[in-house]
């Protein structure tokens, strides 16, 4: 049976390579976000509240189209990042931060709303959860430029956002995985915990054990 797992998590958590080993142990196809420009980003920077509803309406078109063409792919696939982290966490963080005015945001949170509800969910999410020293750590590893100015206070905002929608998501099971000392890159055992992991939810065989 085909099935869809989304992988979510903060910038720098490791989602992008867990894909790339979770779609080579499964034999799935692995998704990664395209690299498209959004023609409102240097309008954005130059002034966030007059166009950050605009930018993030485009980024939500975006993924959701991305979401569809996944439903009709053939076979399981593992997509990098879920449509529902640019509505509950990006532009949720945009509000916060007064670069969406209270009116955009509603209106941006309708649309999303009503839209979602014609998707179908993932058969699982995966979320990533880190601490803000990893974070930056692996980031600063990776060294790409356009990352260097990410402040840890950003960081940490993401991560409350982060848990707050895990905690509340009920769409599809999450399968939460603690990375600050997990290495499924180094320790080949690691991975191995996950794919059986995801595999016994997948299927059915999960269990809640309650060790006495």
């Amino acid at each position: 049976m085909e099935k869809f797992i989304a992988v979510a998590g903060n910038i720098g958590v490791g989602k992008s390579t867990l894909v790339r080993l979770l779609s080579e142990a499964l034999s799935w196809t692995p998704f990664y976000e395209p690299v498209t420009e959004n023609p409102y980003l240097a309008d954005f920077y130059e002034d966030m509240q007059a166009w950050g509803f605009h930018s993030q309406v485009y980024f939500l078109m975006r993924r959701l189209r991305i979401h569809r063409q996944l439903m009709k792919m053939n076979g399981s696939v593992i997509q990098d990042r879920s449509v529902y982290e640019d509505a509950e966490i990006f532009a949720h963080n945009l509000y916060l931060q007064d670069a969406i005015n209270e009116r955009d945001y509603e209106t941006y949170r309708e649309l999303y709303q009503v839209l979602v509800e014609f998707l179908p969910p993932p058969d699982l999410v995966i979320y990533l959860r880190a601490s803000v020293p990893t974070l930056l750590h692996r980031i600063s590893k990776r060294g790409r430029d356009y990352e260097k100015t990410i402040a840890a206070d950003y960081l940490a905002d993401l991560n409350e956002l982060y848990e707050s929608w895990v905690e509340h998501f009920d769409l599809c099971p999450i399968l939460t995985i603690p990375c600050d000392d997990l290495d499924y890159v180094a320790k080949p055992q690691h991975l191995g915990l996950i794919v059986d992991k995801v595999n016994d939810i997948l299927t059915g065989k999960a269990e809640v054990r309650f060790d006495l």
